[in-house]
C-alpha cells in the first residue's frame, strides 16, 4: 500500500473527522482540516463555512500551499443535520443541510482536483446508510447524502484512470452528531453504535490503494445497524 502524504479532510475538529486526523498522523501523514471551528491537536487547518463556495475554494489553496502545493487525498467528513418533518424544518436550515454536505462536498473535491491528479490522489466521500434507507424527519440529510453517493459514483466513472474515488457509507457512530436534538431523534441508550476510530481505520485503507486499485464503496457499520440493509 502507498504512504498517506498529505490529506485534507473536511470535519476534521470533531466525530469521524477528528478520528481520522488522528489515524493519519499516527501512520505517518500529514492531515490538513477545514472546520469552522479549530481541532484540538496541532495540525495545519483552515476555519471556514463549507456552505460558501468561494471561501471553501480559497482555503483548500492556502492548505495545499502551506503543505507544498501537493495533496495526496481527500476525505470529506463534516456533516450537519436539522430534523423534523418537511413542513416544520425552515427553509433555510433545509438548504443548509444541502450546502453543507453535497455542495461543500463538491467545492472541496472540485478545489482539490488539480492536486489529486498531480499526486494520482485518492478522494474519500463520506455519505450514509441514510443515503440508501432514507428514514422519516431526515428529508434534507437523506437528500445530500443520496447526492453525495450519486456524485461520487458519477466522479469514479469521470476520473477513472487518473485519481481514486471511494464512496464510504457509514452507520452510526458515538459522536457528538446527536447531540442537542430532541429526545425523539437520539439514538436510544442501547442502539448499537461503531466507534469513529474503528471507521477511520477503513477510511485509512482506502486512501492506500495503489493507483489503478480501486475501493469504490465501502459500507462500514454496526453488524445490528438498524438502517442498513
Amino acid at each position: 500500500m502507498k504512504s498517506l502524504g498529505n490529506i485534507l479532510i473536511t470535519g476534521g475538529a470533531s466525530g469521524l473527522g477528528a478520528a481520522t486526523v488522528q489515524a493519519v498522523r499516527d501512520n505517518g501523514g500529514t492531515p490538513l482540516v477545514l472546520d469552522r471551528n479549530s481541532p484540538s491537536e496541532p495540525v495545519e487547518h483552515a476555519l471556514v463555512d463549507l456552505a460558501d463556495r468561494e471561501s471553501t475554494e480559497h482555503a483548500v489553496k492556502e492548505l495545499a500551499r502551506s503543505a507544498g502545493d501537493r495533496i495526496d487525498g481527500v476525505f470529506t467528513a463534516a456533516g450537519i443535520d436539522s430534523c423534523g418533518s418537511l413542513d416544520t424544518v425552515p427553509a433555510e436550515e433545509w438548504e443548509r443541510v444541502i450546502g453543507v454536505n453535497l455542495l461543500g462536498t463538491v467545492s472541496v473535491v472540485r478545489a482539490a482536483l488539480p492536486y489529486l491528479h498531480s499526486s494520482a490522489g485518492t478522494a474519500v466521500m463520506c455519505s450514509s446508510t441514510l443515503g440508501i434507507k432514507p428514514t422519516p424527519d431526515a428529508t434534507a440529510y437523506c437528500a445530500s447524502k443520496a447526492g453525495v453517493l450519486a456524485f461520487s459514483r458519477s466522479l469514479a466513472a469521470e476520473t477513472s484512470g487518473r485519481i481514486g474515488v471511494t464512496t464510504l457509507v457509514p452507520g452510526g457512530m458515538h459522536t457528538a452528531f446527536f447531540d442537542g436534538r430532541d429526545e425523539q431523534y437520539q439514538p436510544p441508550a442501547d442502539a448499537k453504535l461503531n466507534q469513529p476510530e474503528d471507521v477511520a481505520e477503513t477510511v485509512l485503507f482506502a486512501l492506500r490503494q495503489p493507483p489503478g486499485c480501486e475501493v469504490r464503496e465501502m459500507v462500514v457499520c454496526s453488524s445490528e445497524e438498524s438502517s442498513w440493509p
